[in-house]
């Protein structure tokens, strides 16, 4: 375990309640990060987070793990398997809503997720694209896709949090890589085309 996420630890177990705000700090953003990218919006991430944390805490004097991240990561895939389980409810992006010509649908009310309009003409409507097809995954796929490229967690740790063999979990991130490579096919031909 790294040197300072065990000082941290150790100076929590034994009393300083400001003791794990470093590592809250040092790992809010690939952990928000993950949980954004599995949830279907913000409001399910920002309580997915804060529950991840609260649990980390709580049981933080069970922690035996090497890598504290991972644990973080593994808290919060119980947590969205947990929240899918709860609403199995689903309700269509394109329902109507009503409006004055019939055509508004719950899709137009929501933000879109990811990179803001000003963002996108900087030049990164491909990351829209990328994310928009990493959407296209099945769950286990877009998790291991995710943790990997993301968190940069290996395939030992994914497999762990997925309760599955290695083997599986590299087959997930293969299906995975080849769906996505078939998906963005033409936009990496175009990128080709303009490097070169």
């Amino acid at each position: 375990m790294d040197k300072q996420d065990a000082d941290c630890i150790h100076a929590y177990l034994n009393g300083d309640a400001d003791a794990l705000a470093p590592l809250v700090e040092k790992y809010k953003r690939p952990l928000y990060s993950f949980i954004l990218k599995m949830t279907e919006g913000r409001e399910d991430a920002d309580e997915i987070f804060q529950e991840t944390w609260f649990r980390a805490l709580k049981n933080v004097h069970k922690f035996k793990h090497k890598n504290f991240l991972n644990w973080l990561f593994r808290i919060a895939h119980n947590l969205v398997i947990d929240r899918a389980r709860r609403n199995k409810k689903n309700v269509s992006m394109q329902s109507s809503m009503g409006g004055e010509d019939g055509t508004n649908t719950l899709e137009d009310h929501l933000a879109a997720p990811g990179i803001s309009p000003s963002e996108e003409v900087g030049g990164t409507s491909l990351g829209i694209q990328i994310d928009a097809a990493v959407q296209t995954l099945s769950p286990e796929q877009k998790e291991v896709f995710l943790l990997r490229m993301y968190g940069d967690v290996s395939f030992k740790e994914i497999a762990k949090v997925q309760k599955c063999s290695i083997n599986t979990c590299l087959a997930r991130m293969q299906y995975a890589l080849a769906k996505l490579r078939s998906i963005l096919k033409e936009e990496y031909e175009e990128l080709q085309e303009a490097m070169s």
